[in-house]
């Protein structure tokens, strides 16, 4: 055999031997790189367990734990229902709100001096339930905390005035406001007689807070579409774009004679 033939050979021979070495080596990277990912899944499993067991039996930090406590004087179907105006009203307004609600603030200044009238006349009894759906939808605690703080000045006898000067200085709905605790106790100050002690130990412990979670289920589970939801006698006058405070006196009016 020629020099020149061994020489090829052993070439051959040799990047064979450095191909099996390479092979070798990658093998052994990529069992490594399957026993590493292995471990970290492993890892990253028991750290989720862990969390979980962790929270198990925690709440998610929520301040309405707690027993139920209705407002003073709350009515309805597991007590649920804020009255306001005489028992012996013929019409029964109820209306369905969120303080953070823009919709139920346009309701509000809309229909408020008819719907005050009717009270204080004896034709129509309004029965407020309160909402948290935009606590859900944005995000924060306002609506809750201004339901409860509304409660608090059911429990005070001062739940008209304090309700309309809520929706007087309704913050933008992006803007939770109304969960500082302070702000609430603020406007009690635009109420006479409203900003005592007893109020703001109402408000700053949160009194109600359960209730106000009670009657938000109730509101989801009522099928309504939105806040606010407004029956008159059980007919939903909302959704009647040809309403307007003229046509609802009118209806109330002549449901009293």
């Amino acid at each position: 055999m020629s020099e020149k033939n061994r020489q090829g050979k052993r070439g051959a021979r040799e990047k064979l031997a450095a191909e099996r070495e390479k092979q070798k080596s990658r093998d052994k990277r990529r069992r490594a790189l399957i026993v590493g990912a292995s471990v970290v899944c492993v890892l990253g499993l028991a750290a989720v367990i862990g969390v979980v067991a962790a929270n198990a039996g925690k709440d998610d930090g929520s301040e309405s734990a707690g027993p139920v406590v209705a407002p003073s004087g709350a009515q309805g179907k597991d007590g649920l229902a804020i009255p306001v105006g005489k028992e012996s009203a013929k019409s029964t307004l109820t209306v369905w709100e969120d303080f953070r609600c823009p919709a139920c603030k346009a309701f509000e200044l809309a229909y408020r001096n008819t719907i005050h009238e009717l009270t204080d006349a004896g034709q129509l009894k309004v029965e407020y339930h309160l909402a948290t759906i935009i606590d859900g939808n944005m995000g924060g605690t306002g609506s809750r905390k201004a339901a409860n703080a509304a409660a608090c000045a059911q429990d005070a006898g001062k739940f008209p005035p304090y309700h309309d000067v809520l929706y007087d200085n309704q913050p933008p709905e992006t803007d939770d406001a109304f969960a500082d605790e302070n702000k609430l106790l603020d406007l009690a100050g635009k109420v006479d007689g409203l900003d005592t002690t007893l109020f703001q130990e109402c408000v700053k412990n949160g009194k109600h807070n359960s209730w106000v979670e009670k009657s938000n289920n109730a509101f989801q589970n009522g099928g309504f579409s939105g806040t606010p939801t407004v029956l008159l006698d059980g007919k939903n006058i909302y959704q009647d774009r040809s309403m307007t405070p003229a046509k609802l006196k009118q209806m109330v009016e002549e449901a009293n004679k």
